[in-house]
């Protein structure tokens, strides 16, 4: 339990019959009439929904722990994503669900941030930028590349993203993985 006069960014709260939410944003207000509050903006940590919320000030509200561990994917299992604690060496397998977006970005051997609530894995998050290999991309038209247009590309993993006219197959890039966006070209 901690108070509202606590609250902190990232903090996980235990609210509405035991949903999990993590506070983005807070305020303290102490109007000119009226008792002191908390106004917050809360995400829930498993639908990524926002919303709004007012606490009166000092309020006890029920917090969570949520244990983050960096773990290295090893391998697919079915539709399961399969992740190895480097300490322990652990396996854990993790369902496509609580992957989520991650999964268009995620290659052997890379490191991610497993959250977990109660041995339930909530989401895994990875790093803000990755590198990926171009695995397939239409090479671009000559008279082109003056324009600064873009052209699809299949990246290693699978996913689909829009590059340049100057990138080519093969080509390692840096691609932003929340927003899925090209950040550039990684330099050998």
């Amino acid at each position: 339990m901690a108070s509202t006069n606590d609250l902190k960014n990232g903090l996980v709260l235990k609210l509405d019959g035991g949903q999990l939410w993590s506070v983005v944003e807070f305020q303290h207000v102490k109007p000119g009439k009226g008792p002191a509050f908390v106004r917050t903006k809360l995400k829930n940590v498993l639908s990524g929904k926002t919303v709004d919320k007012t606490f009166n000030a000092g309020v006890k509200v029920e917090t969570a722990t949520i244990d983050r561990s960096d773990m290295q994917f090893s391998y697919m299992d079915g539709e399961y994503f399969v992740f190895m604690d480097m300490d322990t060496y652990d396996q854990l397998m993790v369902d496509r669900k609580a992957v989520g977006d991650a999964a268009n970005f995620l290659v052997e051997g890379f490191t991610a941030s497993v959250a977990q609530y109660e041995g339930e894995v909530l989401y895994v998050e990875l790093p803000a930028a990755v590198e990926l290999t171009v695995q397939h991309t239409e090479p671009g038209v000559q008279g082109d590349r003056s324009t600064g247009g873009s052209k699809p590309a299949t990246l290693e993993t699978g996913y689909e993203i829009g590059v340049p006219l100057f990138i080519t197959t093969g080509e390692k890039i840096k691609v932003d993985t929340r927003t899925g966006d090209y950040l550039g070209r990684v330099n050998s």
